[in-house]
């Protein structure tokens, strides 16, 4: 699982070449948070490093014109740090909070980003739908839920043959007790990336995990059983 170093995409890319729509990002992020109470990062530096660097550290994972959803977008961590990119990849979000959605949209039009299709339904019952259902290369998502719980959330809308790539902190212990949880929804874990954010900005990992064969119709089991008895 070959990614680049965080260093050079900061530099060549988010500071360099694509500096504006970064900016304008957080300039957005800024002024509607206070509306849509999106996040409690709004420092510049904060922004740049626990946002879009951290976002931006599995952009070489996905493979050339990818079909990717991501569940729990909030303010569209990592998929719209992904977007600005990755212009080949197109993207589905799941977001459950209409302000949320609001603001995505706002994001998508200002920024001029296209296939982005956004989508207020909470994850349980998307991975329901047969237009979602197993239907993506990939599945994202970041800060959303522990493991165990965030993986049938996600598993259902990856087709057999994608991937699901998991945002998480550098404590992988969440990582190795969700063994359980991939071989149930179909997935095999199949590689996990550490890597440091700059100036002690933090330890993090992408949990890469594979989808070897279906998952079970009856998974996601909804009504909140996904966290109060995860798998």
């Amino acid at each position: 699982m070959e990614i680049r170093d965080i260093n050079e995409i900061y530099q060549t890319e988010i500071l360099g070449e694509k500096r504006e729509k970064f900016e304008l990002f957080r300039n957005l992020l800024t002024e509607y948070n206070q509306r849509y109470n999106l996040t409690s990062i709004l420092e510049e530096k904060d922004v740049y490093y626990k946002h879009f660097l951290d976002s931006a550290a599995g952009v070489d994972l996905f493979s050339e014109n990818a079909k990717v959803a991501e569940i729990g977008s909030g303010a569209g961590f990592p998929s719209v740090v992904l977007k600005i990119l990755r212009e080949d990849l197109s993207f589905d979000l799941f977001e459950s909070v209409g302000k949320k959605c609001e603001f995505l949209k706002v994001v998508v039009d200002k920024l001029g980003l296209t296939n982005v299709h956004i989508h207020n339904i909470r994850a349980e019952d998307g991975a329901k739908d047969p237009a979602f259902r197993e239907r993506f290369d990939y599945v994202t998502a970041r800060a959303v839920a522990r493991m165990n719980t965030l993986c049938e959330y996600c598993m259902p809308f990856v087709k057999v043959g994608g991937k699901f790539v998991a945002y998480k902190s550098g404590d992988v212990t969440e990582i190795e007790e969700a063994q359980n949880a991939y071989k149930i929804l179909g997935g095999k874990l199949s590689g996990v990336k550490s890597y440091s954010l700059p100036e002690n900005y933090g330890e993090r990992v992408l949990a890469v995990v594979e989808k070897i064969k279906n998952t079970p119709a009856k998974y996601p089991r909804g009504q909140g059983k996904e966290r109060k008895m995860p798998l």
